[in-house]
């Protein structure tokens, strides 16, 4: 038995494999329509490979590790399996522009593909990340061959969630800048841990557009961009492929983290798929974005093969959550769930949080200084401290809020869109409203449920912050308390704002404010959670 193969399916709870004995053709070459070439390796069972079903996938990660954790599960399981180096990397020819060329190269790809003769009559378009975004850059064209799509933790529009006008996270875009510009030296991955010490520390440089050569050396021009154009700019046309997501043919099974970093834009895509009526099935499970359980390899198995073959997978709803809290696998009919209206949860003077509104109340007060930022600890990371982790210490913090509710006398369910607004007002006319929701066991640990961050300018005078938070599917269970935090920012997953209204990518000042949330009949600050209906 091959030692990773075992490995995979103990850690991934896989299918028991139907061979073992695989063949590997390395650096196919796949021509582009611009005479670029860009290489792939086929992995397929050495007797009977020719004719399978093939699983496409293409990668800007190399042809290794994939290969070792998609693409030998999927090779030992019915699938032949073709793995591409998309362009600019690992021997593929032309120049790395992030996201740009995918759809042309997917295209040109898939053309090839069903062209080989050792290509059958069918193929199903699978992988996560960046894998999965490059299905959705072809989606809406696909040949008849293209039998279903699995896209895992990723949506049509990668990267804009992350350069929000109004919000602008650094650590998840700044980071893979780094990965892919260092990914191809020598020994990269025994080099990762230093490497992540020092962009850490880059984070912090001044100006921002600097940080890419503190933290690797050099410039980088995808670096350079996402510190300098918003999701708005002209820079990023060419990369949003929503407009196709509707113009999918084919049955899509997509497959999300409830602290992944793309979570909400999959569940935008899958919610267009419903409303075109469209064949999809969603399943979001506890996971981040670099975690999983191996349900991407069940679901090209049990739904990919099924369709690559003519057949109905098994039969399940629509839409599959685990229930945190509930610490359970539910199932609903849709994207967001019926049955779940708004309720809201109304701050109190005294970090109380009730169902009714606060009465007249003088507003609460902290000091957010950008030199001292207020750390981001766990949830929708790419590190290892993300996802659920205890609070504690964050809300120490005197730059932290926290108004909690008491003690609840039956389980509270919370599943679908969750958001906050939040009456405030700063020393400075720009800031950010960072708002945390958190479940309190009996103990008194809080664990962070889901969270988000909104910017405003003319915060110098009162105004509302209306925050969206990540959606949810989470138990809060009788005997635990409700919990929202409210902060001004959540560093370095969001670039700290220095309050001067300056680019954050020039910024070289630094100005702490001091901020004000106010609660009461005027101002009404509230969490708005859709709250299961009892019965």
């Amino acid at each position: 038995m091959n030692l990773i193969s075992h490995l995979l399916q103990r850690q991934l709870k896989l299918s028991p494999p139907v061979t073992r004995d695989l063949v590997v053709q390395r650096d196919l070459r796949v021509p582009m329509p611009d005479g670029v070439e860009l290489l792939a390796d086929r992995w397929a069972p050495r007797g009977g490979g020719e004719g399978l079903p093939t699983a496409l996938l293409r990668c800007p990660y190399g042809r290794g590790l994939i290969a070792l954790s998609m693409a030998r599960p999927l090779a030992e399981r019915g699938y032949q399996v073709l793995i591409q180096s998309t362009r600019g990397g690992f021997g593929s020819g032309g120049s790395l522009d992030p996201m740009r060329q995918e759809r042309e190269d997917g295209l040109a790809t898939l053309d090839w593909v069903v062209r080989q003769p050792w290509f059958g009559d069918s193929m199903v378009l699978v992988g996560l990340s960046y894998l999965g975004y490059v299905q959705w850059a072809v989606a809406d064209q696909l040949p008849p061959q293209v039998k279903a799509m699995i896209p895992q933790v990723t949506e049509s529009a990668l990267t804009l969630e992350f350069l929000r006008e109004n919000g602008t996270s650094l650590e998840t875009p700044f980071g893979w800048g780094v990965l892919v510009a260092g990914q191809e030296r020598r020994w990269a991955l025994l080099r990762q841990p230093v490497q992540a010490k020092k962009t850490g520390r880059a984070l912090f440089t001044l100006p921002l557009n600097r940080a890419d050569v503190a933290a690797i050396g050099h410039r980088s021009d995808y670096i350079q961009d996402i510190l300098a154009h918003d999701a708005a700019d002209p820079r990023w046309a060419g990369i949003d492929h929503r407009h196709r997501v509707a113009e999918v043919s084919v049955p899509v099974s997509s497959i999300g983290g409830w602290y992944d970093i793309f979570l909400p834009g999959q569940l935008r895509d899958f919610q267009i798929l419903q409303q075109a009526g469209r064949p999809a099935r969603l399943t979001i499970g506890p996971w981040t974005h670099t975690s999983g359980d191996g349900t991407a390899i069940t679901e090209a198995v049990e739904f990919g093969l099924a369709h690559a073959r003519g057949e109905q997978p098994p039969e399940r709803a629509p839409v599959r959550l685990f229930v945190t809290g509930e610490e359970a696998w539910r199932d609903f009919a849709a994207w967001p769930p019926a049955g779940y209206p708004e309720r809201r949860l109304h701050l109190w003077p005294g970090g109380a949080l009730s169902g009714e509104p606060a009465g007249a109340s003088a507003p609460d007060e902290y000091r957010y200084d950008p030199a001292d930022p207020t750390p981001a600890v766990g949830g929708v990371r790419m590190v290892r401290d993300s996802g659920r982790v205890d609070n504690t210490a964050l809300e120490a913090r005197a730059d932290v809020l926290t108004y909690t509710t008491a003690v609840l006398d039956e389980d509270v369910e919370v599943v679908g869109e969750v958001s906050a607004e939040i009456w405030f007002r700063s020393s400075l006319p720009h800031a950010d409203v960072f708002v945390r929701l958190c479940d309190v066991d009996p103990g008194g640990r809080s664990t962070n449920v889901c969270d988000g961050l909104t910017g405003l300018t003319g915060a110098d005078e009162t105004t509302r912050a209306d925050v969206r938070l990540w959606p949810t599917a989470h138990r809060f269970k009788r005997g635990h308390r409700i919990r929202v935090q409210v902060s001004s920012g959540a560093f370095p997953r969001y670039a700290r704002n220095p309050g001067t209204g300056e680019p954050r990518a020039t910024a070289t000042t630094m100005r702490a404010a001091d901020q004000t949330v106010h609660h009461g009949p005027a101002h009404p600050s509230a969490i708005i959670l859709p709250v299961r209906q009892p019965g």
